[in-house]
């Protein structure tokens, strides 16, 4: 299924793919999954198995060459300065490939976008470049064990030294933390300012600095997150963007791209693991079961729905709007249909599903691992009460819940 919205799009979408194939190194494809890369959703295990070979080497130098790493970033910082169409329809031609479309994290998606927004132009000069060619890998510090959703009231102080801020505090939920060499800070740097007006978005080196890291299991056994102390990490006051006290302005910033996320892009992930499902189905003589069926049936409609979504998120980019409750409404939809598959594959299973495989430590399957994770995808990123409640009230003009 391609993702178009005109003309414009189907000649960029036929100049990508003549581009993958002109430039995919030989043996590209066979060193491993891909498909689940391109998207964001492979197992880092095996990427990074994967990426010590050399032909992973020399399509990261092509693509590098091309500005085709961060291209939806301006051509002035090292870009190609993409729109959210051609940036999405590149990711699927790397999907349609089995080609990894190279990322760079949350230093692409989150760092980068901010600094862009809010940064001088020294700082966009010495950290864009950093980011691209993966000198600085990074992670998120904004929640804290008391203050998850109520960013505003965080407890994380930032006390200036000199030319440095020194930090002090503790970090939670932290994707990603043990590949890390920076993490963007929120912290509190004015005591006396109001909520949102005293906190400071801060760039702190991970390595040797005063934080302890330990991890956090996740229910499946694998470890996801971590949690830091930062202990008087300390961070040059030219790593500040947007200056002392705006920090609040620059992580709306951030959270905004992190909640757009891979709306448009979310369905790919869907089709391929449906077409796991099916053949799983298959391999278990459940196929022509009726109910096993028609399940399967109402995820392949899921699907659909999710490349509909994705398209009218598209459409509002292209025309310069914001996805706004659209958003919401993908979010909702994706991380339930996920559960939904998750448990179809159990049932599919039988009793089999609720025996782990042989290995030390809690080890699941492809299947096990789905049902067991999909029970955070309605918690991450906004519950889906919370994902109701903006569709209710933004979308639909429904009033809020009365207090008195």
């Amino acid at each position: 299924m391609d993702l178009d919205v005109g003309d414009s799009a189907a000649e960029f979408r036929t100049s990508m793919r003549q581009w993958i194939a002109e430039n995919a190194p030989s043996g590209l494809t066979e060193i491993a999954d891909w498909s689940a890369a391109a998207i964001g959703v492979a197992d880092h295990d095996a990427l990074d198995r994967a990426r010590a070979l050399p032909a992973y080497a020399e399509w990261e130098r092509r693509l590098a060459a091309a500005s085709l790493i961060c291209p939806h970033w301006p051509t002035e910082v090292g870009g190609r300065g993409w729109d959210a169409v051609q940036s999405t329809t590149f990711a699927a031609e790397c999907y349609r490939a089995g080609v990894p479309k190279i990322e760079r994290g949350m230093g692409e998606s989150l760092v980068g976008p901010a600094i862009i927004a809010h940064g001088t132009a020294e700082q966009k000069a010495r950290l864009l470049p950093r980011i691209i060619s993966a000198e600085d890998v990074y992670c998120q510090g904004f929640s804290e064990p008391d203050h998850g959703s109520d960013l505003a009231g965080l407890a994380t102080r930032g006390v200036i030294d000199g030319d440095e801020v020194v930090i002090t505090g503790q970090k939670i939920w932290t994707s990603g933390a043990d590949r890390a060499t920076m993490i963007f800070v929120l912290c509190r740097t004015d005591p006396d300012a109001p909520r949102h007006r005293g906190l400071s978005y801060v760039l702190a080196p991970m390595h040797d600095n005063n934080i302890e890291m330990h991890e956090i299991r996740h229910i499946g056994g694998r470890v996801m997150f971590h949690g830091e102390f930062l202990d008087g990490a300390r961070a040059p006051l030219g790593n500040v963007i947007g200056g002392l006290g705006n920090g609040w302005r620059v992580a709306m910033t951030t959270l905004g791209h992190e909640r757009g996320g891979r709306a448009a892009t979310q369905y790919l992930m869907a089709e391929r693991e449906f077409w796991e499902l099916a053949e799983l189905a298959r391999e278990r003589g459940r196929a022509d079961d009726a109910l096993i069926r028609d399940q399967l049936a109402q995820a392949y409609m899921g699907v659909h729905l999710m490349r509909c979504n994705g398209m009218r998120t598209l459409v509002a980019l292209a025309e310069g709007r914001e996805p706004g409750p659209q958003a919401s409404v993908a979010k909702l939809f994706w991380s339930e249909h996920h559960q939904r598959v998750g448990e179809l594959a159990l049932a599919i299973e039988g009793r089999a599903a609720v025996l782990r495989p042989p290995g030390a430590g809690y080890v699941t399957d492809r299947w096990q691992d789905v049902f067991l994770t999909g029970r955070a995808n309605t918690i991450f990123s906004g519950t889906s009460e919370i994902q109701r409640n903006i569709i209710a009230q933004r979308a639909l003009g429904l009033p809020g819940r009365s207090t008195s």
